[in-house]
């Protein structure tokens, strides 16, 4: 179990404040030391970055010639990979952050500041998330730059698009957040957040799209929250699903991003019993 030296047997846990200030002063805070620290945040970066130049790499060589696989044209295709990237480049690393301070003992500290530890932590990832978006969006402007235009989705879907890929990033903190919460048990996050990003690279449809992976894999996907991730907002873009289909992937999406929520809260209730304080 977690362990950190202090004076009493279990640290001082302040009321969370009700108010949005502070959430919004972390928030600015993240955002400032992503930027503070530019070399590092662009490591982070990097390996998203890679995945995405060897995807569009082998798939310029498939649908080059005009061919097309899955109904996937090359355009189409290279739109679909863009999405993923600027999907897969949110808490890119998020959880080794939360894990380490839990490792450490310095999760106490947190629990002394009168703000709630979930909350504020997506208040850091929203903070984050805006600095991870401007750089993704602004490799992908290069992208289209040298390689070509994307179709872009009428006005209408466009919107629906907008609305599914706000739900990304709650739905990909909910995912990470629990991840990091069993460093409580665990003591070392590194096993778990490669198992973690194994599993949400496949079934979010962020290596290929779940519609190329086996049916019986695409019956695993469809249950599972990870499609959320990616492929739900791709497909909504690209327009294989419209009205009715549209919006009943975003209610699914908007299900497990409650559902995951108030699982992390009460995670977070269990995980902080095993905090265990010893005197100085």
């Amino acid at each position: 179990m977690t362990t950190v030296a202090a004076d009493t047997d279990a640290p001082a846990r302040a009321t969370p404040s009700t108010g949005v200030r502070p959430y919004r002063a972390l928030a600015r805070v993240a955002a400032r030391s992503a930027v503070a620290y530019p070399l590092s945040f662009v490591l982070g970066m990097a390996g998203v970055l890679l995945q995405l130049l060897a995807m569009l790499s082998i798939w310029a060589v498939l649908l080059g010639s005009g061919t097309s696989v899955g109904g996937f044209s090359w355009p189409q295709m290279k739109a679909y990979l863009l999405i993923a990237y600027v999907t897969g480049s949110l808490m890119s690393f998020g959880d080794w952050e939360m894990a380490a301070r839990i490792r450490d003992g310095m999760v106490a500290v947190d629990l002394t500041r009168p703000v709630d530890y979930q909350r504020a932590r997506f208040a850091e990832t929203v903070g984050v998330a805006v600095v991870e978006v401007a750089f993704a969006l602004a490799v992908c402007a290069v992208v289209l730059a040298v390689t070509g235009p994307v179709p872009v989705p009428p006005p209408g879907q466009a919107a629906l698009f907008a609305v599914s890929a706000l739900l990304v990033l709650p739905l990909r903190f909910t995912t990470v957040y629990l991840t990091a919460l069993l460093c409580f048990w665990t003591q070392n996050i590194f096993g778990v957040s490669l198992a973690r990003g194994a599993i949400t690279n496949l079934f979010s449809g962020a290596l290929v799209p779940l519609t190329l992976l086996p049916g019986w894999l695409q019956a695993i996907a469809a249950v599972l929250p990870f499609a959320g991730m990616t492929f739900t907002p791709a497909t909504i873009y690209l327009g294989q699903a419209t009205g009715a289909d549209a919006w009943l992937l975003i209610g699914v999406q908007a299900v497990w991003t409650v559902a995951l929520w108030w699982g992390a809260r009460l995670a977070w209730r269990s995980a902080v019993r095993q905090l265990t304080v010893h005197g100085g």
